[in-house]
């Protein structure tokens, strides 16, 4: 199955999405991580597009979509929100189950807690958190921080998947194949003729203007949904006493929330793997299931 690619005009930018299965199937909402491209969820969307519409959107300074043009102020988790609220609109969702990998997956948080956006509270029905928590180690971001704003260039696309291989192994295992598309799906080549990630190098201004902005208690605080968090059992950016926290509070107070690691993964797993796959759609059927037993 291949998918559809469309743009769509958001908070006067265009973003890019592609959109897997039927038009009228219960929607998913696929949203990647900080450095990355919605095409990083081709595999678990194609997986899943049998019984969903899966809506896989680049952010905004990511790969076909738009750059910003008030990065300071705009490459926030407030101005996302304010992208996937004009996404919905535009794609006319009214519900959807919302699977987030790291950034990703703060983005779901504070949409779905409504506190920005309050239109997406009731709009969301679940939030999975691929290797995402309320609050961030402090010495993973500062790793992060440091290849993200200076990304690196290349003469060929094979040295930089190369680099690509090295760099997120912590994703766990991945074909030659998906390699191959993680890499092709996320190249930009340069004026001089080189190639470089396909992200807008001043997305990092998130971390040097807003340095608390994945410091989001508050919103998770304000969760009342049905909360999985899938945490790498190697990863450095989501600890354990934060997960342990995470089920004391908001969703997890609430006996909504659950924490599954994930072996063989840091941060973050690629969701690309039958097991995978299998933790996704267990807990998206819960949830399905546990909305009918209400009804």
């Amino acid at each position: 199955m291949l998918p559809t690619s469309l743009y769509i005009p958001c908070a006067g930018y265009e973003i890019h999405v592609t959109e897997w299965g039927a038009a009228d199937a219960p929607v998913v909402v696929a949203w990647h991580g900080l450095a990355r491209t919605g095409r990083d969820m081709d595999a678990l969307a194609e997986h899943l597009a049998s019984r969903y519409r899966v809506i896989c959107p680049d952010t905004l300074g990511r790969g076909l979509s738009q750059w910003s043009r008030a990065p300071a102020v705009e490459y926030t988790l407030a101005f996302y929100a304010k992208l996937a609220a004009d996404l919905f609109e535009q794609l006319q969702i009214d519900s959807a189950h919302w699977i987030g990998t790291s950034m990703g997956g703060a983005i779901g948080t504070v949409c779905a807690a409504g506190l920005l956006q309050p239109q997406l509270k009731t709009r969301i029905r679940s939030l999975l958190l691929n290797d995402n928590a309320p609050e961030l180690a402090e010495a993973a971001l500062a790793r992060i921080r440091g290849y993200a704003g200076a990304p690196p260039a290349f003469d060929t696309v094979q040295e930089l998947e190369a680099f690509f291989r090295v760099v997120y192994k912590p994703y766990g295992w991945l074909s030659d194949t998906q390699w191959r598309l993680l890499t092709e799906s996320s190249t930009r080549r340069l004026p001089d003729g080189r190639v470089t990630p396909h992200y807008d190098p001043a997305m990092v201004q998130q971390f040097t203007h807003h340095s608390n902005d994945y410091l989001i208690w508050d919103h998770y605080d304000a969760l009342a949904l049905p909360l999985l968090c899938l945490r790498g059992a190697e990863s450095d950016l989501v600890l354990p006493e934060v997960t342990a926290r995470m089920l004391t509070r908001g969703p997890g107070a609430k006996g909504l929330a659950q924490v599954v690691e994930v072996a063989g993964c840091g941060h973050a797993p690629a969701l690309n793997v039958p097991e995978q796959f299998a933790l996704v759609t267990d807990f998206l059927m819960q949830v399905e299931s546990a909305e009918a037993g209400a009804a």
